[in-house]
């Protein structure tokens, strides 16, 4: 009888010695894995900035170009009506 006290005393014994270093190895995990996921984040924010960066410069380039074209037409129309206004000598 004296040994099944003694044998769950010593297992209580060595459970409560190896818990903190079982829970010192969780927290460094998942300290770890919070610092591995604010990088993750910071490094998806920077690829979205990036993307939107690009995105919005060829918008730019796009609207500039589409504006300019229509400047240009509006000019060709704007001088077809002058010439269809003008007098034309008879002949």
């Amino acid at each position: 009888m004296t040994l099944r006290k003694y044998g769950c005393a010593l297992s209580l014994l060595a459970t409560i010695a190896f818990t903190p270093v079982v829970i010192a190895q969780d927290n460094s995990g998942a300290k770890q894995d919070m610092k591995n996921a604010g990088q993750d984040t910071k490094n998806a924010a920077k690829d979205t900035g990036k993307a939107t960066k690009k995105t919005a410069k060829k918008t730019g380039h796009a609207v500039k170009k589409g504006t300019n074209k229509a400047a240009e037409k509006t000019d060709q129309g704007a001088k077809k009506v002058e010439n269809k206004t003008q007098d034309n000598p008879p002949q």
